[in-house]
């Protein structure tokens, strides 16, 4: 293990629990990465190690069966996944979001339904705002709930669901108008309702089709859908929190500590790359020596090390404010923008460090190179970070009088 991206004031079981993740990533994880992201094959072996550890249970209470563990914990966890192969931390990503939104939000009965069995890995979750038509503008959603008697009644598309046919449990972002005025802000007319499903492609069930995997450049293996909703009918108590209306603050909430992870999977990314560029430094020669011992070659190293290095601090940072109890939007959205895109470079800079290689299909950096730009997008584009910072400084920094 290298000095970079070191994490000061660890309990011991932090420690211990970093160690066994590292441990599997190197023996069950990087051996077969490779492999897998070329064929797009889904890992069940990992996912099935994962489930073993513990992992898919880390942030979920110890009264329903998990580890009860921190953010933190969890997002240097993510790190050393993500190190191993990215799409892996999308997995465990999805389900912990959809955890943390119940854990914080979901009534008594959805809690005591739920959890235990996702802190074992029995029930997957995965979560669904976006559509075909409106990408980071969730206010203009068009998915539709309609209170019918008990039940509601759903219809509408949705758009790049992670997990969307391995998962058991959806999270679904819709539009509700029950309750709410002609002329209520858009976000005020939202609810999440809890979907559970059979894992699997078509017809999952009445009213509810997963059309199939969406070929992607990168981030492979896990399986990335649409979600059609014709007539499907959901109960009432279905409802996140058993109240609607709420279903957009739920979703910001769970994509605030997503941001942390997307910030934490960049920073393995990064990690690997550096590592990757490094090595192969050191070994390949041309004019009669290690290219490591030439400046240009050395200038690299130094801008990769310095980055990895300040982007897992930012990522640690964000972490901890929620952690302690702080918002902590402005720290996440900082730490996700300046991860995802000094991911990009060090993965670059590893890619040019390795020459013709790095094109080839047999070096791991290649697979990087492919995975790294999903980074920039995911959780909210680095524009929509921005806009985000932007307003939350000029709150913090208003002028007064």
């Amino acid at each position: 293990m290298g000095r970079l991206a070191q994490t000061d004031g660890l309990t011991d079981i932090q420690r211990e629990i970093l160690a066994t993740v590292r441990e599997f990533v190197d023996k069950e994880i990087i051996p077969v990465a490779t492999g897998l992201e070329h064929r797009d094959e889904y890992p069940t072996d990992i996912v099935e190690g994962l489930k073993e550890l513990g992992l898919f249970g880390l942030m979920i209470p110890e009264e329903y069966g998990g580890l009860g563990e921190s953010l933190l914990t969890y997002a240097l966890c993510v790190e050393e996944i993500a190190r191993g192969w990215m799409s892996v931390s999308g997995i465990v990503n999805t389900h912990f979001i959809v955890a943390y939104m119940l854990k914080q939000h979901g009534t008594q009965e959805q809690k005591d339904h739920f959890l235990p069995r996702m802190a074992t890995g029995e029930v997957r979750g995965a979560f669904s705002m976006s559509e075909p038509g409106l990408g980071s503008d969730v206010s203009a959603i068009t998915s539709k709930g309609v209170r019918d008697g008990e039940d509601y009644v759903l219809n509408g598309q949705k758009m790049w669901l992670t997990n969307g046919g391995s998962s058991t449990l959806v999270a679904v972002l819709c539009r509700t108008d029950e309750g709410h005025p002609e002329g209520t802000a858009p976000h005020k007319s939202m609810t999440t309702f809890l979907i559970e499903k059979e894992p699997g492609f078509g017809q999952v069930k009445p009213g509810l089709t997963i059309p199939g995997k969406i070929d992607k450049m990168g981030y492979k293996g896990v399986d990335t859908t649409e979600l059609i909703m014709d007539g499907l009918r959901i109960p009432g108590n279905r409802v996140l929190g058993g109240v609607t209306g709420r279903g957009f603050y739920q979703m910001m909430d769970g994509v605030e500590v997503g941001r942390v992870n997307v910030a934490a999977r960049g920073c393995g990314v990064a990690q690997r790359a550096f590592e990757l560029g490094v090595s192969y430094a050191q070994q390949r020669h041309t004019f009669g020596k290690p290219i490591a011992q030439h400046q240009a070659i050395q200038f690299k190293l130094a801008e990769m090390g310095t980055k990895v290095e300040a982007a897992h601090a930012m990522m640690v940072n964000a972490a901890r404010k929620k952690d302690s109890g702080h918002r902590n939007d402005l720290e996440a959205g900082m730490a996700k923008y300046l991860a995802s895109e000094y991911c990009k470079e060090v993965v670059e800079d590893a890619f040019r460090i390795h020459g013709g290689y790095g094109f080839s299909k047999e070096y791991e950096i290649e697979r990087l190179y492919r995975e790294a730009p999903m980074l920039l997008i995911g959780e909210g584009t680095a524009e929509i970070q921005k806009m985000i910072i932007g307003r939350r400084l000029l709150e913090e920094y208003r002028l007064q009088g």
